[in-house]
């Protein structure tokens, strides 16, 4: 309990750190989280491979990107390899409004973090292990 408890502690004050940045914007802070592997793509990634990458449900990323969808920032085409599976890509709208939010995001979350100092790599590396042995776990499911 107390390793999750510090993990959902530290996860809301990042949030709550990001969170004026996206007053008004147009995207939401989980939007652009979504959007910043689609941004760097050099092709069309499924839904799948999206949902994998940022550890989200299937479910929970198709809905998220119906939306974005809707208001314009992606596109889904038919994948010609799979009839089940769309392939998604960002759109000038959604790469535009990445390359606006996100230098200022990724500046917060510098500054935050900027105290962890030389303890930096330690927490780092303590970090990697975590989610080592979390996707671990969640593969066996």
């Amino acid at each position: 309990m107390e390793l999750i408890g510090l993990l959902k502690h530290a996860t809301g004050l990042l949030n709550r750190a990001v969170e004026p940045l996206y007053a008004g914007a147009v995207l939401t802070a989980p939007e652009v989280d979504m959007l910043i592997p689609l941004r760097h793509a050099t092709e069309p990634v499924i839904a799948r491979r999206l949902a994998e990458w940022l550890g989200l449900s299937r479910a929970g990323v198709s809905k998220a990107l119906g939306k974005l969808e809707k208001r314009g920032f992606i596109a889904r085409t038919p994948n010609p390899a799979d009839r089940r599976a769309a392939l998604v890509t960002i759109t000038p709208a959604g790469a535009k409004a990445v390359d606006e939010l996100f230098p200022r995001q990724l500046a917060a979350e510098v500054n935050l973090l900027a105290g962890l100092g030389k303890d930096r790599d330690r927490v780092l590396n303590a970090l990697e292990r975590l989610v080592e042995a979390m996707e671990r776990q969640v593969g066996r499911e």
